[in-house]
């Protein structure tokens, strides 16, 4: 499919206005006034009954316009639409906004309406926004492509509203408190352009420093969750999100099933991209507005220091009800505290300075507090008093914040008499709130900004699993028993997939009366777990199986009996399987379980959480998006309560995690690889003297799923690309695998860098590199496989792996090419490494249907400048002749 740019239709030199008029009072008229007020651009009206509009040459149709137009705004009547969106495209229109109503919203009809324009769209190229929205202002160009009468200030915070009105109330709110935009669009029914283009465009937008989206459903959640993972470490994405609590009447075959619901799996998508939800409107802003401050909290410890008392317990209790800390604040803090404030202050945290506190008295608690190690922010609560100006203490606080790296936040309670005190801190970018529980809730929105993105990109450990399970014979069996009109597997079936994939099972031993069975359960050690099966012979099917935990011989019995006399009243004796007694778990300390199913907008998701009787009572369960690494499992797990449990209690001993995390990567791995399953569970896996066994496993397959065209149509995150790993050796016989990078290789790629000489250096990055840092490092190593590509080259010196090369590509979606760039260690350069590296590179480029591939070199670094001469790149050099422009053509 053809597409078209998205940053020409956002910064368009030339727009016509479908639909234009003159009429007090119309949409057509609104649009046209709110385009022409800056006179930044060429404006075309387009209406076949005028010769003109408002003094402006009125056109009858696109067509006829002679210069090309970036953007079209289409304002006509829902049946006129497909039609002129054709006419558009035919004219090589960039984009389109479409501000028309009467589509999916009113019906069959509209959604018609709606799939002929998608059609244009796929055979032209051409972007949609729309229909049915409120349309797009970028006020730092002076765009007003809407029918809003509001005129928002520039500013750095953009904002996306799915819905309209509501979208239009917000804008008005935030214009009369003075919030500046980069950006304001209203998407509509999202037929093209969604959540993910948006973030896309603005995460490259020199005027946008955080965004903030009101969604009521994500649209395509692969491109959401790959546009937001690509920048949500630099420009602070928070959305809020309604429909928290929707009532599914799906019915699940799984715990799983039954436990993820759709809010659930919002939530953790939005963790796993690394956004901030929030629940309220009023949120949006405050949380927007201080995310991209250079001194987030790297604590939740907050210190709090008031003039009036009552504020800091409104504090107080704000941060216990968001599950924070108040700073406990040291000895000698304390002491020095005592020192500068009258006898009977609070003689703690909240720091009460009391009502008669002057600035200097004032600014001094604040100094000493953030002197002390257990305090990670601070919070200054002002309430009008005699003897404190808010304006002067507020000039004290502003010197303190320029120099302290802790961020500090103020809550000036009152009206005009504070107006000027918040004016001065919004001057100089310390973050003010009208009540202390606003102040609050935005310093642990930060927090959890930091932490999140911390945790996330934690260098994960390398596990070992299998790197490649035999899996093409269990793909034959899920068709087989899909053709056999079943979805539910039979447990030695789905268990089947847990030995391929190094998940441990236990096999049952069978017994086939009571005193065996008391025997067995003897020698193996009470509790175990039993399970008692009958068996039709005459249809060779299970009708019946019941399991069981046995503390004693008299609850054996008792279990057994009753189950006897059962079968018995309903089959003969001779059909008795008998007691399968689960070997090798003599005593379970924990169980807890492992589940995936498919969610309609994220595809398939992974939960962990307490398993066995425990599943449906307590709830206690978090969910993930595949694939996991050694820290997305530890962090999976860690969200739950039972995980706490798992660490050793009440006598119990610890699980042994780093088995644990083995088998959530194995799972994973599984999940990955089987589109075709819609929902699994092993529950419970049961934990013994630190072991790990599977007890039941349950795979319920989508027989919808058997074909599919695209490898991963169930993940919304590329996994791992094993099909770019190969072997290569080099002219000296030297043996290397050329592989994609991944997060594990952090310290791999740092021994790399740290070793390299000056000069190459400066010839890759065009300068010195003095702070080789962990964030850098993430942004290397850490890569979405959909939008960016870094082949390595490992060798192995002994039992010690290096990186000794990388290739890397960088595609932008907007022009369907990439940027390359190639780095080659001073010890192997020279043997035909970096020739391969790119070579490789345009290989990667044509599997991604990309137009062409380009990078930039220093016009000295002739090697460079030979391997693409070689390979066939065109070359220009640029004015100042520092650097070389070369391009590769693919198509």
């Amino acid at each position: 499919m053809k597409s078209h740019s998205i940053n020409a239709m956002f910064n368009p030199a030339t727009v016509a206005l479908i639909g234009a008029s003159e009429e007090e009072g119309s949409v057509g008229r609104a649009i046209l006034e709110n385009l022409t007020a800056p006179g930044k651009r060429r404006i075309f009206p387009v209406n076949p009954g005028k010769e003109s509009i408002m003094g402006l040459r009125c056109y009858p149709g696109v067509a006829d316009i002679s210069e090309p137009i970036d953007l079209a705004v289409i304002a006509t009547p829902a049946n006129t639409v497909p039609e002129l969106v054709e006419e558009c495209a035919r004219a090589d229109v960039q984009g389109a906004v479409i501000v028309s109503s009467g589509f999916k919203e009113v019906g069959k009809e509209g959604l018609l309406l709606e799939e002929k324009i998608l059609a244009v769209r796929k055979e032209y190229g051409i972007r949609v926004v729309g229909p049915n929205c409120i349309g797009v202002i970028r006020p730092h160009t002076g765009l007003n492509a809407s029918f809003l009468k509001a005129n928002p200030d520039p500013g750095n915070i953009a904002f996306i509203s799915q819905s309209g009105a509501l979208g239009g109330a917000i804008l008005d709110w935030a214009i009369k408190a003075h919030v500046g935009f980069s950006m304001f669009a209203s998407l509509g029914s999202m037929i093209d352009m969604d959540f993910g283009d948006l973030i896309d465009f603005l995460g490259s937008d020199r005027y946008t420093r955080s965004i903030m989206l009101y969604m009521e459903g994500v649209g395509n959640a692969k491109k959401f969750m790959s546009a937001a993972r690509g920048f949500a470490r630099t420009k602070p994405i928070v959305i809020v999100k309604p429909g928290r609590f929707p009532e599914s009447a799906k019915a699940a075959l799984s715990h799983t099933g039954a436990l993820a619901g759709d809010d659930q799996v919002y939530d953790a998508a939005f963790k796993r991209a690394g956004v901030i939800r929030v629940r309220e409107f009023s949120d949006l802003f405050n949380a927007a507005s201080v995310l991209d401050s250079n001194y987030l909290p790297k604590g939740r410890k907050l210190a709090i220091v008031t003039n009036a008392g009552g504020f800091g317990v409104m504090a107080t209790d704000t941060v216990m009800d968001l599950h924070g800390e108040l700073s406990k604040l040291s000895d000698e803090t304390i002491g020095e505290l005592n020192a500068i404030l009258p006898p009977f202050w609070s003689k703690g945290n909240p720091v009460d300075v009391l009502g008669d506190a002057d600035s200097e008295r004032y600014a001094s608690a604040i100094k000493i507090c953030l002197r002390d190690r257990e305090v990670d922010g601070l919070l200054a609560i002002y309430g009008p008093q005699a003897i404190l100006n808010a304006e002067t203490l507020a000039g004290s606080i502003v010197e303190i914040a320029r120099t302290c790296r802790k961020p500090v936040i103020t809550a000036f309670v009152g009206g005009e008499t504070v107006q000027k005190a918040r004016d001065l801190f919004l001057q100089n970018s310390i973050p003010t709130y009208d009540t202390p529980e606003d102040a609050v809730k935005t310093y642990f929105y930060m927090y959890r900004y930091h932490r999140n993105l911390t945790l996330l990109y934690e260098t994960p450990t390398e596990l070992t699993v299998k790197q490649a399970p035999s899996k093409n014979h269990l793909k034959v069996l899920l068709r087989r028993i899909a053709r056999e009109g079943r979805t539910l597997l039979t447990e030695g079936e789905s268990k089947d997939f847990l030995v391929n994939y190094d998940i441990p099972r236990t096999d049952p031993y069978m017994v086939r009366d009571v005193e065996t069975a008391l025997a067995a359960a003897r020698r193996i050690g009470y509790p175990v777990v039993l399970k008692v099966v009958s068996h039709d012979i005459s249809h060779k099917s299970d009708v019946g199986g019941v399991k069981v935990g046995i503390e004693s011989d008299a609850q054996l019995k008792s279990e057994y009996a009753h189950l006897l006399t059962s079968v018995e009243l309903n089959a003969p004796e001779a059909s008795i399987k008998g007691i399968s007694v689960q070997k090798m778990i003599p005593k379970i300390d924990y169980e807890v379980i492992l589940g995936a199913k498919k969610d309609k907008d994220f595809g398939t998701v992974i939960l962990f959480g307490m398993g066995g009787i425990g599943t449906e009572v307590f709830k206690d369960v978090a969910i993930g998006l595949p694939p996991l690494n050694q820290t997305l499992a530890r962090r999976l797990m860690e969200e739950t309560e039972v995980y706490k449990m798992l660490k050793g209690f009440r006598g119990r001993p610890p699980a042994d995690m780093k088995r644990l995390e083995q088998i959530l990567v194995s799972f994973s791995n599984l999940i990955v690889d089987f589109p075709e399953i819609a929902e699994m569970d092993i529950n419970p896996i049961a934990i013994s003297k630190g072991g790990v066994y599977s007890l039941d496993a349950r795979i319920v397959i989508d027989r919808e799923s058997m074909d599919y065209e695209s490898p991963y149509p169930h993940l919304v995150i590329t996994p791992y690309p094993t099909r770019y790993v190969t072997t290569y050796e080099l002219p000296d016989g030297t043996q290397m695998t050329l592989r994609p990078i991944k997060p594990e290789d952090e310290h791999l790629e740092h021994e790399m860098l740290a070793t390299l000489k000056p000069e190459t250096m400066r010839t890759r990055f065009f300068s010195m590199i003095s702070d080789i840092s962990h964030e850098m490092l993430v942004r290397f190593c850490n890569i979405d496989y959909e939008r960016e590509m870094a082949i390595v080259a490992e060798v192995r010196e002994g039992e010690q792996k290096r990186i000794v090369a990388i290739g890397r590509l960088i595609v932008d979606p907007d022009f369907r090419e990439a940027e390359y760039a190639v780095l080659v260690h001073d010890n192997f350069q020279g043997k035909g490494l970096g020739y391969k590296l790119v070579d490789v590179l345009i290989g990667v480029a044509q599997d991604q249907g990309l137009e062409g591939i380009h990078g930039t070199v220093l016009s000295e670094n002739d090697k460079m400048l030979r391997i693409v001469l070689k390979l066939g790149f065109t070359m220009e050099r640029e004015e100042d002749g520092e650097t070389t422009q070369v391009r590769l053509a693919l198509k």
